[in-house]
């Protein structure tokens, strides 16, 4: 039950942060922080699990692997520019936290253009001519 340890290290960071914002807001900022790090880390081990997963099923398909990692590296990036914008966000960034959502999206679009080309090539080449 690796969700009830989670959750209770969020309530705990929570009910630590909140008490500590009292007095130190830099610090109940930074609990928050290292809290989401190491829910983050927490689950290292399973989102390797989920990639090898995925990846052994993609050999069994005979896919080619750089749709893959592709799509791995979007699916990472969304993650990663998501947690990042959270952060910012708590400490009262707003504007910050949009302009990492932003250059999330834009990223995810400059790694699926190949993708989508050869998505597009493939089905012009099943149109009849």
């Amino acid at each position: 039950m690796e969700i009830v340890q989670i959750v209770g290290l969020g309530i705990v960071a929570t009910i630590l942060a909140l008490v500590i914002k009292e007095q130190k807001s830099m610090f109940a900022f930074l609990l928050t922080i290292v809290a989401g790090v190491l829910i983050f880390l927490f689950l290292i081990d399973k989102i390797a699990e989920v990639i090898r997963v995925l990846e052994r099923l993609a050999v069994q398909a005979d896919l080619n692997l750089i749709f893959l990692e592709t799509i791995l590296k979007i699916i990472g990036i969304a993650y990663i520019a998501e947690f990042g914008a959270q952060i910012t966000r708590d400490a009262g960034q707003g504007a910050i936290a949009s302009k990492i959502e932003l250059a999330g999206k834009v990223l995810i679009l400059v790694m699926a253009v190949p993708i989508v080309q050869i998505i597009i090539e493939t089905v012009v080449g099943l149109l009849p001519a």
